[in-house]
């Protein structure tokens, strides 16, 4: 697959984050608990993601090959628990627009840091001064277009 097709899959990934922060916090205040909603949001994931498991591999995951694993590696399911529900707490209460634009300078950031450091076993990619200006550019770039939205006249 080349990189074309992985950046655009990548967008298509982003681009669906968002959204599942309204769906998530919609559903967070018609069940009346956030929480509760990432039970549900987990639990519909969980089974999808059986289905695709057998779907496009024949079988179900192994979960023998996970002793010798380190504990560290699973951990990016707390991760995704604390994101799930970060967001579904706070796309009603603080915006949907608030919580994606502190959440993806965050990943912009955190990103660079893993590149340049290799940690978790990422390959490492030093970061120079112009990616830290790029980095810096599109996060003023976003804050500048929320800024943008929180000024522009409402919609009628």
């Amino acid at each position: 697959m080349g990189g074309l097709r992985y950046a655009l899959w990548a967008f298509a990934a982003g681009s669906l984050i968002p959204v599942m922060g309204v769906l998530s916090a919609r559903l967070g205040r018609s069940i009346g608990e956030p929480v509760h909603a990432a039970v549900v949001l987990f639990g519909a994931g969980f089974l999808l993601s059986l289905l695709l498991s057998v779907a496009l591999t024949g079988r179900l995951p192994a979960l023998g090959v996970l002793r010798g694993d380190p504990l560290i590696d699973r951990l990016a399911g707390a991760v995704l628990v604390f994101y799930v529900l970060s967001i579904t707490f706070l796309a009603p209460r603080f915006g949907i627009g608030n919580s994606i634009l502190f959440a993806v300078s965050a990943q912009l950031v955190t990103s660079a840091v893993l590149d340049h450091f290799g940690l978790f076993g990422a390959p490492q990619r030093p970061v120079g001064a112009l990616r830290l200006a790029g980095i810096a550019l599109m996060v003023v770039g976003i804050a500048i277009a929320q800024l943008a939205a929180r000024t522009a006249p409402e919609a009628r």
